[in-house]
């Protein structure tokens, strides 16, 4: 019984003694092989061996790495500030100087007569306040109050929904160029005589829905002219005044206190209108010589005495030089 329970404590000796064998002898190879490892930063081969804890300092170091900050799940914010711009290559310097920006003029809005005036003289027009696009100029729904300085290039100018209430004299003084000029829509209740009598290019004058009582002169050249809606009498229409326009195509004078047909009118018309004013009569020669009774005026297709007080019919030799009969009340 001795003989047996010797052999079994002997045995059980060497089965406790195996296993630390092993161990050391392994850590003995590892630690001859871990300079190797540490030039090659390879892992070991690591089977069906068994670690312990104070092996996994030889595998990996983390004594180089910083604490890493929990953030929860969320990305950290960064502030835009400290996000530097990509960097550009900068072409290398010249020895120029650098080019400094010249300053820029000024936009403001004309107002005194004087400061205007100044303006136009160095250079600097209406189109500070307006839309100038080439020969043309714009100042529609401006809060104008008076007529600005115009280039003296203009052709065109439309001044129209605005609170004008004169046109004086040196408004268009030099415009040699100024073909049509529309101030429909304004307070206009005089012109000056002068105004518009020397602007020898102008063709259409449009002044139609205004305050006007009386024409001002106007030029020799004209084509066309809008007076319609204001308050123009026949009084204040100049005996000669259309007469001696011998471009005159176009006539419009409706919706005013005419009480009369303006004349004399000259040949080159073509389109009279005269209707919602107060004419209750005409002359035999309002529109023919009744001294020549000839087709004189085959131009003159449009006349309107529509919703005037007139009886038509009650003039008969006023019309017999004219291609058409003139609208309005024959009863």
């Amino acid at each position: 019984m001795k003989f047996w329970a010797l052999l079994i404590l002997l045995a059980l000796l060497l089965q406790e003694a195996g296993p630390a064998s092993l161990l050391k002898k392994e850590r003995k190879r590892r630690e001859e092989q871990s300079p190797r490892e540490s030039e090659t930063y390879t892992l070991p081969h690591v089977g069906t061996d068994v670690l312990s804890l104070d092996d996994y300092h030889e595998i990996i170091d983390l004594s180089s790495y910083e604490e890493l900050t929990d953030y929860g799940g969320q990305l950290p914010e960064v502030e835009r500030s400290s996000v530097a711009p990509l960097a550009r290559t900068s072409p290398p310097q010249s020895s120029m100087s650098p080019r400094t920006p010249s300053p820029s003029l000024p936009v403001t809005r004309p107002t005194e007569p004087g400061l205007r005036h100044s303006l136009t003289s160095v250079g600097l027009p209406t189109c500070l306040v307006c839309v100038c696009l080439g020969s043309s100029v714009y100042c529609d729904d401006a809060d104008l109050e008076d007529l600005p300085p115009l280039p003296r290039t203009t052709v065109y100018l439309y001044a129209r929904f605005n609170r004008i209430t004169r046109v004086r004299a040196g408004d268009f003084k030099g415009l040699t160029k100024l073909k049509r000029i529309d101030l429909s829509s304004n307070l206009i209740s005089s012109i000056d005589a002068d105004a518009l009598h020397l602007l020898p290019a102008l063709q259409d004058l449009i002044l139609s829905e205004n305050q006007l009582a009386a024409l001002p002169g106007l030029p020799r050249g004209i084509e066309l002219l809008d007076a319609r809606r204001n308050r123009l009498r026949s009084s204040g229409i100049q005996p000669e005044a259309f007469g001696v326009l011998e471009r005159l195509q176009f006539l419009y004078l409706a919706d005013n206190l005419l009480d009369a047909i303006p004349g004399p009118l000259p040949l080159s018309l073509r389109s009279l209108h005269l209707q919602n004013n107060k004419i209750e009569s005409m002359q035999r020669d309002a529109f023919c010589d009744p001294a020549e009774h000839r087709h004189t005026r085959r131009l003159l297709e449009d006349i309107r005495l529509d919703r005037n007080p007139i009886n038509l019919s009650l003039f008969p030799e006023a019309y017999f030089c004219l291609p058409r009969l003139p609208v309005g009340r024959f009863t």
